[in-house]
């Protein structure tokens, strides 16, 4: 099921025509891969990003949907935008909780704490405050499904790259306690754990840490990919496929669940 072709789970999973959805960082990278994919599913999505640039292009590609410049890691911004839905929408039917950033690669001596600071912040807290907003609107409106990015550096762990990866690892430790603390109120919390995706990110994380042990970008790559049970990385398209899966009627009874998309990537 899981694939490149968006219209086809669109058929299966059971997306209902008009869903209301809001996707942190979703202007570009595997968040928009997943904003156009649910939009194509009929679902109304209202997202955030960090680029004025990326936004006002994500509109012009989709007009009618709602997008914010906004950084996930500012409590203000994120409360205003949630604001918005509550008067537009009055209520919320879904979460993808996608914004993230690499964090600085070093050895623990050698990374900032401001560094630090700023990744957990991004890719941890953001996820909180996002949640803190939309919980109450989909709780008003009768239950419905949050879908955490986590990675797969949250269940190994990442020499010279801690504040991701401890971030990540926090994000599956919140989304099972969510899981947990939600289900009552028929909301389904799950972590998506993608592993090697396919694309300029990437790229930049494997060209810093070759940098880092002094060896070529082609010898880290590799390295990365010797590491894939599959050989190969994983497409954008997969995630956003599991993504619509989770978010549809076929999702109803997962939650609590870390699911690793990364043809079993054996250690990083």
């Amino acid at each position: 099921m899981i694939g490149n072709n968006h219209s086809q789970i669109c058929k299966v999973g059971g997306i209902s025509p008009g869903l209301r959805v809001f996707i942190s960082g979703a202007a570009t990278g595997i968040g928009r891969v997943i904003a156009d994919g649910l939009i194509e599913c009929g679902a109304r999505l209202h997202i955030c990003d960090v680029s004025e640039n990326d936004v006002k292009e994500f509109l012009v590609a989709h007009p009618g949907q709602k997008a914010a410049v906004a950084d996930v890691a500012d409590d203000a911004a994120i409360g205003s935008i949630f604001e918005e839905i509550e008067r537009d929408w009055h209520g919320l039917d879904a979460l993808v909780n996608n914004a993230g950033i690499a964090g600085p690669t070093g050895g623990v001596d050698e990374i900032r704490p401001d560094e630090w600071r700023r990744c957990v912040d991004v890719c941890l807290t953001g996820q909180f405050l996002c949640a803190h907003y939309a919980v109450p609107l989909i709780r008003s409106a009768g239950g419905g499904s949050i879908v955490n990015l986590s990675s797969a550096a949250g269940r190994f762990g990442y020499s010279y790259r801690t504040p991701y990866s401890s971030a990540k690892w926090g994000v599956v430790g919140f989304t099972q306690s969510l899981a947990k603390e939600l289900g009552p109120d028929n909301i389904r919390v799950n972590a998506i754990l993608p592993g090697l995706i396919e694309g300029p990110r990437i790229e930049n994380v494997i060209s810093s840490r070759a940098e880092q042990l002094g060896i070529t970008h082609g010898e880290m790559k590799s390295e990365y990919v010797e590491n894939i049970s599959l050989r190969r990385m994983t497409p954008p398209e997969d995630i956003a496929s599991l993504v619509a899966f989770l978010l549809s009627d076929m999702g109803t009874n997962l939650s609590g669940q870390s699911f690793g998309i990364d043809g079993n990537l054996e250690k990083i």
